[in-house]
């Protein structure tokens, strides 16, 4: 029988496989070689695989002609896709369990970072970038969602989006629905495991008061699926806690919501000009305690008004965007008793399906099809900075009018600083702050989400925003919630900490995030971890940390 030969490059690769494969793992940094992008796709293949196939088939690496499509597919925010960027060594688009499986020992046995991607819209681009050799476990075909009317529950996988979720609620039925984000675009993976916020929020509380069960892989891709096997402790962090600090979460049950066959919705706007400090002043002592079934966001940003025809100047355009679960009658009711100085009668509210009020808030146009929610796939994406705050004591008419001052100061029309003002109260101030990870329940008024958006590359111009951005917010500090600043997981910001990439974050250097994100149930988290992750596989520059 005739020895196979092996050229010098394969040799090498499997004699470092058989190396990294038969060694005790450590965690100091192994060296990689330059080939390590074929290393690893060969990796793979030595992992046990489905039948008649191999599980390199699911992966692309820098050299395919696919990769930077399969790349970009889900990057949603530009500034992390420079070329100055660290790419992955390699995307897994898996279809199965065991190509999750094979990714994770792959990535253990070469030292590689994983992060697990399921819609890209991590605000800091955790799920796609890393500053240390990583890969890409893309879950975008782990989207199945399945409705069962009986127990009125859905089972959703992580790479399914919310809209794809809306969609099939739907389909099945007129009366049901999920409180979850209004970008249907969301993957539910990131979306639920950082706890999940929508306009249901006063009426329900978030998407984590209503995930009833879930399945997670571990970092020795074990398939626990369901919250006995995990146990209590590791399915309360998964909700909120950031489910990427424990493990792979394939799927999550959800127990569905009842709303009314039509709800209705509107948006006024009102400038300075027309009085809305005063309303914006209002509005922080109605909408935290009007019925739940109404919410009322603001949306506040520096514009110009024309003074004549050849003059303009800045001013301050708020929108009050509503979501009522009822009829018109009822909302009208309502605001002319509680809320009457806003002025909303009955030409302004649109009565429509509770799916049509997705496409609403979604901003997509009037009479897009449905089908427009299954789309996945962004375009026209931007270059983008964005945090939160947590407002817990109503602001004045004077410090109002402060912020309108300095957010036309920060603004460089027409690019701008501008915010988002949700409304807490209702369902949210009845959960207690350690019923899940989320701590931001009852004593808030109102959630702040930030925005800085610009359309150009180049560092010098990124660099001017950011730090356009990081004023501002600097600003507002005299408004929101203090020792600590509160954040939202689910608006991650690098500014408020990191900790070093690898192994070598501890529990003292991640509270200086994990306290503003977790409160008082970092330290259960933590616990959490070292029981789950002892070896802090899954990672990331704010993760949860493992002991010292």
């Amino acid at each position: 029988m005739k020895m196979k030969i092996f050229s010098r490059p394969t040799f090498l690769i499997t004699l470092h496989l058989i190396y990294l494969i038969t060694i005790p793992r450590v965690y100091s940094s192994l060296p990689l070689p330059l080939y390590a992008p074929e290393l690893f796709l060969e990796c793979l293949d030595a992992q046990p695989a489905d039948p008649g196939s191999r599980n390199s088939r699911a992966a692309v690496i820098p050299t395919d002609s696919s990769f930077s499509t399969n790349l970009m597919r889900a990057v949603r925010n530009l500034r992390f896709a420079s070329a100055s960027t660290r790419k992955p060594e390699a995307i897994v688009a898996a279809v199965t369990e065991t190509h999750i499986r094979a990714t994770i020992s792959c990535c253990k046995h070469l030292n590689l970072e994983l992060k697990v991607r399921s819609g890209g819209h991590d605000y800091e681009g955790f799920s796609y970038t890393s500053p240390v050799p990583f890969v890409i476990l893309d879950m975008y075909n782990f989207d199945k969602v399945d409705i069962n009317l009986k127990d009125e529950t859905a089972w959703i996988q992580s790479g399914a989006s919310l809209g794809e979720l809306y969609y099939n609620i739907a389909k099945t039925s007129k009366v049901h629905a999920f409180p979850a984000g209004v970008c249907p675009k969301v993957g539910a993976g990131g979306h639920f495991s950082g706890g999940g916020f929508g306009n249901l929020l006063r009426k329900y509380g978030l998407s984590i008061d209503h995930i009833i069960d879930a399945q997670i892989m571990d970092a020795d891709g074990k398939v626990y699926r369901d919250r006995r096997s995990m146990g209590e402790d590791v399915f309360w962090a998964i909700r909120g806690g950031g489910g990427g600090s424990y493990g792979v979460i394939l799927a999550w049950k959800l127990k569905l919501v009842r709303v009314p066959e039509n709800v209705t919705v509107f948006k006024l706007e009102r400038t300075v000009e027309e009085g809305v400090i005063d309303l914006v002043h209002k509005w922080q002592q109605v909408a935290p305690v009007i019925d739940k079934d109404l919410f009322i966001r603001l949306e506040i940003k520096p514009v110009y008004r024309r003074t004549t025809s050849k003059c303009k100047t800045k001013t301050i355009n708020v929108s009050f965007i509503g979501m009522f679960l009822g009829s018109p009658e009822r909302l009208l009711n309502i605001m002319n008793k509680r809320f009457p100085e806003l002025y909303l009668r009955e030409p302004d509210c649109m009565v429509k399906k509770w799916i049509d009020s997705v496409v609403f808030w979604a901003e997509y146009p009037e009479n897009a099809p449905l089908e427009i929610l299954l789309e996945k796939i962004s375009v026209n994406e931007s270059y983008w900075k964005r945090t939160s705050d947590f407002v817990q004591t109503p602001i004045s008419k004077r410090g109002i009018a402060k912020i309108f001052q300095t957010m036309i100061y920060h603004s460089p029309l027409p690019r701008r600083v501008w915010m988002q003002w949700n409304p807490w109260g209702g369902r949210m101030a009845e959960i207690a702050s350690d019923e899940t990870p989320f701590p931001h329940r009852a004593g808030n008024v109102f959630m702040i989400e930030h925005f800085m958006n610009w359309y150009a590359p180049g560092n010098e111009l990124e660099e001017a925003f950011l730090a356009i951005s990081r004023s501002f917010k600097m600003a507002m500090t005299p408004f929101v919630s203090k020792n600590p600043r509160e954040a939202f997981l689910n608006y991650r910001d690098v500014d408020i900490g990191i900790t070093t990439p690898g192994y070598n974050a501890t529990f003292e250097k991640a509270k200086v995030y994990g306290e503003k994100y977790f409160q008082g149930n970092y330290l259960r988290l933590f616990q959490v971890k070292a029981r789950f992750d002892p070896t802090n596989f899954f990672r990331s520059q704010q993760g949860i940390p493992v002991l010292e």
